[in-house]
């Protein structure tokens, strides 16, 4: 069976993840934190790029244990700047230590980083009804407020187009095109 789907997944992995996971409603604390970082390492790179090092990822930072990677010493970071398999950026690496602090003060706040983020919604999936990519915008006025209120708590790498990425990332907005397969069985999921 052809299935129409949003024209951005070109690569294997790519088609995987936006069949699968990519605008499916997110509401795991560890997993939130996970597409955080791993979209604000994204900036200047591409989707493909971080989502072929995933896994990487995954092992470098501990399976995104927050508690664990805000404890991360010098040598580690130095660790992390010596492997290849993750985007070796200093300030990227620091964000991610960082961001593990700032989410530990706000789940003491909020209950969850799931309540917090997802608060941006009002607790519920944005459907779009988009037509086409050029009806897709970088930004929002929910990822302004987000990136507001990130930055304010001290999270990094956290800008309004970040944001929105995540957003769609997570299921808090449903970008599928109108006549991908997804946009549907995504608006059905909560």
């Amino acid at each position: 069976m052809n299935l129409t789907r949003c024209p951005w997944p070109t690569k294997p992995l790519d088609i995987h993840y936006h069949d699968a996971e990519w605008g499916v409603p997110l509401h795991d604390d560890r997993r939130l934190f996970e597409m955080l970082i791993l979209e604000g390492a994204q900036a200047g790179l591409s989707w493909s790029t971080i989502l072929a090092k995933r896994e990487n990822y995954r092992e470098a930072f501990d399976d995104f244990d927050v508690e664990r990677i805000a404890r991360y010493t010098p040598r580690k970071v130095a660790q992390l700047l010596a492997n290849p398999g993750i985007v070796r950026n200093r300030l990227k690496i620091a964000a991610a230590i960082q961001n593990a602090k700032a989410t530990i003060a706000a789940v003491k706040e909020c209950g969850s980083l799931d309540a917090l983020l997802w608060s941006f919604v009002n607790g519920r999936p944005i459907q779009n009804k988009r037509r086409s990519m050029k009806d897709v915008p970088t930004r929002t006025a929910e990822s302004d407020a987000m990136s507001k209120e990130l930055l304010r708590r001290g999270f990094k790498f956290v800008g309004s187009t970040i944001c929105y990425a995540f957003m769609q990332a997570t299921g808090m907005v449903n970008d599928h095109l109108t006549s991908c397969f997804r946009h549907r069985e995504v608006s059905d999921s909560k």
